[in-house]
């Protein structure tokens, strides 16, 4: 389950260097183990996600898979519902926008998950590039819904979302789950999601709802002709 420095940095194709600046300067997580650090690669599936670091399937394959199997991307995403025209002035309205019209359970306190989604993006941001973010929150397990599902925003006008290639945010991926477990299984999905160069282009040219969804389930299958989960 855990990788060395010399590990990662081979699984991620970037020298022992870069990995021990991405501990120091942009928050990867590590472990200290024997005066050494270690690496979780849940916690990595993650930070890959969120900070545009491109990683290999293979880092992922050996994530618990046990217990009953996270839905497809398309699934996610038909439960999650696909939103137009959100309308936004800043990062913080965007995600309010996005809250408002996630299709959450009764009960579920809109405002506490907005808390969350800003309090994750104040720590690092989960823009990943070419105007997409992810945004989510670190402890899925206080979100009560019943499955994991994945909500996909347009914004009406690009917004700041302080992305590392520094490209304004008009896409949101918003993932919900009820468990770690299905929240690294979805976020991996839709990483894999946005390295596919057709997915990727279906979504930012604002396609109607079942193109995106054709192009989600076309990814599913590509998964599973492989025999690989991503998470």
């Amino acid at each position: 389950m855990y990788l060395t420095v010399r590990g990662l940095s081979e699984a991620l194709d970037v020298s022992e260097a870069t990995i021990l600046k991405w501990v120091r300067q942009r928050g990867l997580p590590a472990r200290h183990v024997g005066g050494q650090y270690r690496f979780n690669r849940s916690e990595l599936l993650e930070w890959t996600t969120a900070n545009g670091v491109k990683a290999p399937a293979g880092l992922f394959d050996h994530l618990e898979d046990e217990d009953e199997p996270s839905p497809g991307l398309a699934e996610a995403l038909e439960q999650g519902g696909i939103f137009y025209n959100l309308r936004d002035t800043c990062r913080e309205s965007a995600l309010r926008t996005m809250v408002e019209v996630l299709p959450l359970p009764d009960g579920l306190d809109r405002e506490m998950l907005l808390h969350l989604y800003l309090a994750r993006e104040s720590a690092a941001s989960t823009g990943v590039g070419d105007g997409i973010a992810l945004p989510h929150v670190r402890n899925p397990i206080v979100l009560h819904v019943s499955r994991p599902m994945a909500s996909l925003c347009f914004l009406e006008r690009p917004v700041d979302f302080g992305a590392l290639d520094g490209k304004p945010v008009y896409v949101l991926f918003a993932v919900i789950s009820p468990t770690t477990r299905g929240h690294l299984q979805l976020l991996a999905r839709l990483a894999h999601a946005i390295h596919d160069a057709e997915f990727r282009k279906t979504v930012m040219a604002q396609a109607p709802a079942e193109a995106i969804l054709r192009e989600a389930r076309r990814v599913d299958g590509s998964i599973a002709a492989r025999g690989k989960k991503p998470a």
